[in-house]
């Protein structure tokens, strides 16, 4: 995209100002979870996506426009978790960088050198779905393993840190597994959520008692895959828990 295009879309008068947004898209494809993290045209600094708030639009559709952006999908689950307004948490040498690595002329753009609130969200979806899609900032846009993230600029490490834990917590109150399941899933898919997000090896016997005794889950007919006998039950959420799901 050329310089001219872009210093179109980051018009200081349509956006409101000192407020952004940052995103924490956890990906899941049933064995491992990753996060997705853009790099900034011929910087090396890495970011969660992010972005603006139109004076004409809402912060949820702000959200939503950026996800939409980013991965081409609708209806993600979403999760408003933190807002980041610590005194040291911008960097205006390195948005400075960015502007200048993407022919942008630095007094039109001042506005962007300015601390800035960021109201954190974080989604789930499958991320063998999604093909990324750059912002017209950054050179690419990448799925990393949870453990294996490059160094993030500003505080992203310590938002990425924050969306984590509280997606730990969630893992029952909000059922996030059923957006990351099929609608029908075995009892060990289910176990296999719960083990990456929280990172540890899970007892069957005391998960499945735990989990059947919460009283959340359908059963359904045996998958038939190998032998009989060792088929599987498959499980899905009772309706009455999609209360708990927030979907933009």
């Amino acid at each position: 995209m050329s310089p001219k295009k872009i210093s179109k879309g980051l018009n200081r008068e349509e956006f409101i100002e000192n407020l952004s947004y940052d995103s924490v898209i956890f990906g899941f494809n049933g064995e491992q979870l990753k996060i997705l993290i853009l790099e900034y045209h011929n910087t090396g600094l890495f970011a969660l996506p992010g972005g603006f708030v139109r004076r004409n639009e809402s912060l949820d559709d702000a959200v939503k426009r950026g996800l939409k952006e980013r991965t081409g999908l609708d209806h993600i689950y979403l999760e408003q978790f933190h807002t980041f307004g610590g005194l040291k948490r911008s960097d205006a040498r390195a948005m400075r960088r960015i502007l200048e690595k993407n022919g942008l002329d630095i007094k039109d753009h001042e506005w962007m050198l300015d601390r800035f609130l960021s109201i954190a969200y974080y989604a789930l979806i499958n991320y063998e779905k999604v093909v990324p899609i750059p912002d017209a900032l950054s050179d690419s846009i990448n799925w990393y393993a949870i453990d294996e993230l490059p160094p993030l600029m500003m505080d992203h490490r310590q938002i990425v840190a924050t969306a984590l834990e509280v997606l730990r917590n969630n893992l029952e109150k909000k059922l996030v597994g059923m957006n990351l399941l099929p609608s029908k899933f075995t009892m060990k898919q289910l176990q296999r959520v719960y083990e990456v997000i929280l990172g540890e090896d899970l007892r069957r016997t005391t998960f499945q008692r735990r989990l059947l005794g919460m009283n959340i889950l359908d059963r359904h007919e045996k998958l038939f895959q190998g032998k009989a006998h060792k088929a599987p039950y498959l499980y899905s959420f009772k309706s009455s828990n999609t209360d708990n799901i927030k979907q933009l």
